[in-house]
């Protein structure tokens, strides 16, 4: 049953009732980003305890991203009609009980199984956190409270290769999972006590009618969300399985491009579409979002190989190996505002081209990191410049999207960018150990890994490089008083921040101004 609109009153950051709203939000998310950073350190225990092929590591990564990249939207909507607090704690629920499945599984079939599970449990929590800051908080305390949980929740994904990697030399993998645990048993109880509930009603159905969202006629587009899900499955399971010769894989990979056509063919005649195609109109938007492709597809081929290289090859433990990646996300925690800030002033044209640019050497700056490696050598400058060209890069990209659009528009805008990323990364953890000759139990000898690292790290530096191309000619300033964002802090290695529908006063374009075309 829909909840109807409320008329709450407006929370101050500085009342009990903020703070709540705050530790609830932030401990949700970081229950998201966590998983998130954490997995991939422990993925050699995890195939070494559950006798698991590489294949297997790959969808105990992509299993969880599938469901989330293409359920994330749908989240939203969820939310937005039927109660933010209500989606918020079901997605706490299930999440945590995705993660005890996980935590629990015997083999990789039933981890892989719950993997999936949790992306769902993900898709309502992720856009369901902010959601909730948005509708609760004074609009004078909106950009501060959107601040403090993006920088709290990027401090999880900061502490997260760290903590995983103690968790998996300590008590063992299965806690990566089984840590979401406690957590959750302080978040949903303080969720149902302290936060008040909220939804869109009359004001959130007239925003949607202009975007064409899901909400705007009362239902949802359960049949574009379940083919975008399907579209990307059957993908990532014909590229995973394609070094097998198996006859299915062809017939995989043509049910998931006609999945795909029909997701296009859905969008384009229903009345309420998930993803309306009005929203490509703008040159802009598509450029950035292709851009978005390019160098999240990197990102996500590079923390996952970077994680199994440093403990197949340079025989690292699991917790130097999390510890390890650390400086990335601390240089984005640290600087990703002055770097938003100074492509306000400079325009987003120059960051998207130079920051890609810098990800990219840092790539080929890996290929130094190989048996016995020394960390303050041959894998500290690596990752140094890769964090820089991440903070160069990460804060620019969210704020052209956003200014590529109308206002009204800002909330699909973030989300369909924040789908595209992690889509983009599954298909790169499924893809590169195809095109870098990595066989399935490559994983299990630091030769045979060692080289095909050699050759994925190129073809991800590549990849960089196209997108920065892409940037440098497609990407134009924005038109003044466009939406900026509220996110200024950014800690998401995985994936660009989300954004809300709402915004400040004094962040809305002037009327009659339109997006950049």
């Amino acid at each position: 049953m829909a909840v109807t609109a409320q008329h709450t009153p407006a929370v101050r950051i500085s009342t009990p009732t903020g703070r709540w709203i705050l530790l609830t939000t932030v401990l949700g998310s970081s229950m998201v980003l966590l998983d998130s950073t954490v997995v991939n350190v422990a993925l050699p225990r995890i195939g070494r305890d559950l006798d698991a092929s590489l294949a297997a590591l790959q969808w105990t990564v992509n299993a969880y991203l599938v469901t989330l990249a293409g359920l994330i939207l749908l989240g939203g909507a969820l939310g937005d009609r039927y109660g933010r607090r209500r989606i918020f704690v079901l997605g706490v629920v299930w999440f945590t009980t995705a993660s005890l499945l996980c935590g629990l599984a015997p083999n990789p079939a039933v981890l892989i199984t719950a993997r999936a599970l949790q992306g769902v449990g993900g898709a309502l929590l992720t856009p369901g956190s902010l959601a909730l800051i948005q509708a609760s908080f004074h609009p004078d305390d909106r950009s501060r409270a959107v601040g403090l949980w993006s920088g709290f929740g990027g401090i999880g994904a900061a502490v997260g290769p760290f903590l995983g990697g103690w968790l998996v030399t300590g008590p063992g993998w299965r806690w990566v999972f089984l840590l979401n645990i406690p957590l959750a048993l302080v978040c949903a109880p303080v969720a149902v006590r302290h936060v008040p509930e909220s939804a869109g009603g009359t004001s959130l159905l007239e925003r949607s009618r202009e975007l064409g969202g899901p909400a705007a006629h009362g239902r949802f587009d359960v049949l574009g969300a379940a083919l975008g899900a399907l579209s990307l499955a059957l993908v990532t399971y014909a590229l995973i399985e394609a070094r097998t010769g198996s006859p299915a894989v062809p017939l995989t990979a043509t049910a998931g491009v006609l999945a795909a056509v029909a997701f296009v063919w859905v969008e384009k005649h229903r009345r309420d579409p998930m993803m309306p195609p009005a929203i490509f109109a703008s040159r802009q938007f598509t450029a950035v979002n292709v851009v978005t492709l390019c160098v999240y597809a990197a990102f996500g081929g590079f923390f996952f190989l970077t994680a199994l290289q440093l403990q197949v090859v340079a025989g690292y433990s699991p917790l130097a190996a999390g510890t390890a990646l650390l400086p990335t996300t601390v240089l984005m925690l640290l600087f990703s505002a002055r770097s938003g800030a100074l492509a306000d002033r400079i325009g987003p044209r120059l960051p998207l081209t130079a920051g890609p640019l810098l990800c990219a050497a840092a790539m080929l700056l890996m290929l130094r990191v190989g048996r016995g490696a020394d960390y303050p050598t041959d894998v500290l400058p690596a990752l140094l410049v890769m964090g820089v060209g991440m903070v160069v890069l990460v804060a620019p990209l969210t704020a052209t999207v956003l200014a590529s659009v109308d206002t009204s528009r800002a909330g699909l805008a973030s989300g369909i960018n924040n789908a595209a990323a992690r889509a983009a990364g599954l298909i790169a953890v499924a893809a590169l150990p195809l095109l870098s000759g990595m066989g399935p139990e490559a994983y299990r000898s630091a030769t045979a890994f060692d080289a095909a690292f050699r050759r994925a790290m190129p073809i991800c530096a590549a990849v960089l490089v196209v997108g920065a191309v892409l940037a440098f000619t497609t990407v134009r300033r924005p038109p003044p008083g466009c939406r900026h964002p509220e996110c200024r802090t950014h800690g998401w290695v995985t994936a660009p921040p989300l954004e809300g529908r709402r915004a400040r006063d004094g962040a809305l374009r002037a009327p009659g101004t339109h997006p950049a075309d």
